[in-house]
């Protein structure tokens, strides 16, 4: 890990999976469908928790362009995984860089971590919801 705080995110979720992102069940740190590179995160309850957010991550929300619009995490970009241009947009980023992907709830997320990791890409993170992903890394949501 790049951090020792982005380490204890990654091991309270693994600890604590992440409730309600999906109907079927996943080991913890997984997600269904993906491989053992990508990775799922759920909010930190931890003391520090109000303290810098995290900005070593590429931010990805793979909502659509109107509810990116209505509130997005500050920094994130928006690459829709239901647009037909997802796999080109996606293989125009590096596949060695660290991503946190977020959605609505999750499972377009984990949509978006199946395919990057099929791309080749090593470090894809599943933050699950937007306010889930706000709560882990600690960076706030913002609007267009």
């Amino acid at each position: 890990m790049k951090t020792p705080r982005l380490a204890l995110v990654l091991a309270l979720a693994g600890a604590l999976g992440l409730a309600g992102c999906s109907a079927g069940t996943s080991s913890p740190g997984t997600s269904p469908g993906t491989s053992p590179g990508a990775e799922t995160i759920g909010p930190q309850s931890t003391p520090d928790s109000t303290t810098a957010p995290l900005t070593l991550s590429t931010i990805i929300d793979v909502r659509t362009p109107a509810e990116y619009a209505e509130g997005h995490l500050d920094g994130a970009m928006n690459i829709d995984v239901q647009a037909a241009d997802f796999a080109d947009r996606i293989a125009e980023l590096p596949t060695d860089a660290e991503y946190i992907v977020y959605c609505r709830t999750g499972s377009r997320a984990a949509a978006a971590v199946a395919q990057m990791t099929a791309l080749g890409f090593i470090d894809v993170t599943n933050a699950g919801s937007l306010a889930d992903a706000s709560a882990s890394t600690g960076i706030a949501v913002v609007s267009d």
